[in-house]
């Protein structure tokens, strides 16, 4: 037996119930006994609230077929998700499989409103971020206080969490981005095709479904993957962590006011049960597409704890610059001071800093060193530079490690195509970066690394959504499929094909059937570029 069901199990559309209350034993309706000894299911659930009355938590789960690890007794001790649990607490809000039909219906209704009205809903919010700046910051003032006191973050984290006016202000910006860039994004013709007389195909631009958002420390996170849902009319589930509660819960209340102008409040809902992300990651009839917002272990978890739903992110962000002997001196150091300095905990900043063999001992090499020093960088040698060196820094411990802080490994190539092979052998796909003065360099550069993002003289910072011009990102994809890259407005669609015939079947296209296939490309109605 796994549990208790909402409607006879083995039906279509038959749902395990997770918390069984003593109230809900009304609406039950039980079955007839088994064939195999004395009561079905009416005897279980009269015996478990017999139990739960005297003060002892019951659970009816399937001890035959353990749904997680293989030991059900341990999982349902240690709190995971199994079975039918019996409570006298109900809980406040609703479960987080209503939040999931809430979010399907909500983003259904949303797809459905003309984009100017999608459009509306995200240039509200845009404005209620600088209207309600002081509640924000007192909310999350209060986060960043329970963290200090708690000491349970470290410095990068700390600072993820930090919201301040000029954040928030430059949030608003990138939200008019999407609101004016969203315009023809749901609908899309993308491609028009005359298959036969009177038989015309199209496909066109639609939403994913129900995307869920896990996201780590940064509230900034939550507005500006709202509106990428709520331009490309997707639902949205959101599990922010517990270190950012207060800022998580004004600002999810800000995008349900914003929300409530066109009457689609429930499309973005905030998961607050304290329901663990591996039990959300099974929810695979209600969410479409996980994306993970955080340390490359939360990602590596979530993609190991996700069965049949698609996980969309990176597990890793370490990224190259690699510095040419063509390099000129005034770029490399701004350049490598910008990837490394400006936001260390980022996942797009400098972890792996490639020096060309014939830089060393070169006062352009001198610079970078003197920079790094001055800006307190803590370096680590690679094992081809420690042995370069008399006294050298401490040698890495591994040459994938994505510090997350004012650190970096340097290590020395011999040649731009070894700079390539070390970018691909100990590299995460993510954002890589040559430093040179020599066109052809660089264009062997810029098609030969395998990686999301790749760029010439210019910082590894630039890789994200806002400064592509998307307006905002819901995380930067090193996946071959679908997105890759900063994923906004684009990432979040797929498509759908619509037929529009008259009175056509196959069998007329058989060899001796009266109809031809034409397959003529017909051209696309006019975009609004506005």
């Amino acid at each position: 037996i796994s549990g208790l069901f909402d409607s006879p199990p083995g039906s279509d559309d038959a749902k395990l119930i997770d918390i069984f209350y003593p109230g809900d034993q009304q609406s039950v309706t039980f079955g007839t006994k088994s064939r195999v000894g004395m009561g079905g299911m009416e005897a279980k659930v009269k015996a478990a609230l017999w139990a739960l009355q005297g003060g002892t938590s019951v659970v009816i789960a399937n001890g035959t077929h353990p749904k997680i690890s293989g030991h059900v007794i341990t999982d349902i001790v240690e709190g995971k998700k199994v079975g039918t649990f019996f409570s006298e607490v109900k809980p406040a809000g609703p479960t987080v499989e209503q939040q999931g039909e809430m979010a399907r219906a909500g983003g259904r209704t949303l797809a459905a409103l003309q984009p100017e009205q999608r459009a509306e809903i995200i240039y509200r919010l845009a404005d209620l971020l600088t209207d309600q700046r002081e509640e924000i910051l007192l909310a999350n003032k209060k986060d960043l206080e329970d963290a200090e006191n708690k000491g349970r973050l470290a410095l990068p984290l700390l600072k993820r969490l930090s919201l301040s006016t000029s954040k928030l202000n430059s949030l608003a910006i990138g939200l008019r981005q999407i609101a004016a860039s969203s315009q023809d994004s749901v609908g899309r013709v993308i491609r028009r095709t005359r298959v036969a007389k009177d038989l015309d195909l199209e496909q066109v631009t639609v939403p994913i479904g129900v995307l869920l958002v896990i996201f780590e420390s940064r509230p900034d996170c939550l507005p500006q993957v709202s509106a990428l849902a709520i331009a490309s009319g997707n639902g949205l589930l959101l599990k922010g962590g517990k270190e950012a509660a207060h800022s998580n819960q004004i600002l999810h209340h800000l995008t349900q006011e914003a929300l409530s102008i066109h009457g689609v409040k429930d499309a973005v809902q905030l998961v607050n049960t304290r329901e663990e992300v591996e039990d959300l990651c099974r929810l695979d009839k209600l969410i479409d597409l996980i994306i993970p917002r955080g340390s490359s272990q939360l990602v590596r978890n979530i993609q190991k704890a996700a069965k049949g739903i698609p996980v969309m992110g990176h597990s890793e962000g370490i990224c190259h610059v690699y510095v040419d002997t063509d390099a000129s001196v005034e770029k490399v150091t701004r350049i490598i001071r910008d990837s490394k300095c400006e936001y260390p905990a980022a996942c797009n900043a400098l972890e792996t800093l490639l020096i060309h063999r014939d830089l060393l001992r070169t006062p352009l090499f001198d610079q970078i060193i003197d920079m790094l020093r001055v800006e307190q960088v803590k370096i680590h040698a690679g094992p081809k530079f420690a042995s370069y060196l008399t006294f050298s820094p401490s040698e890495v411990k591994s040459l994938r490690t994505e510090y997350g802080d004012l650190e970096c490994c340097i290590e020395v190539v011999d040649s731009v195509g070894e700079a390539v092979e070390h970018i691909h052998k100990y590299g995460s796909s993510h954002t890589d970066v040559i430093i040179t003065e020599n066109e052809k360099t660089a264009e062997f550069f810029l098609q030969h690394v395998d990686s999301a993002c790749v760029f010439w003289n210019a910082s590894t910072r630039f890789s994200d959504g806002y400064r592509f011009g998307l307006g905002a990102e819901v995380g930067i994809s090193t996946s071959r499929i679908h997105a890759r890259g900063p994923v906004g407005i684009e990432g979040l669609l797929t498509t759908k094909w619509l037929l529009r015939g008259d009175n056509h079947v196959v069998s007329d296209f058989s060899e001796h059937g009266s109809m031809k296939y034409l397959h003529e490309s017909l051209p696309l109605p006019q975009r609004n570029t506005n």
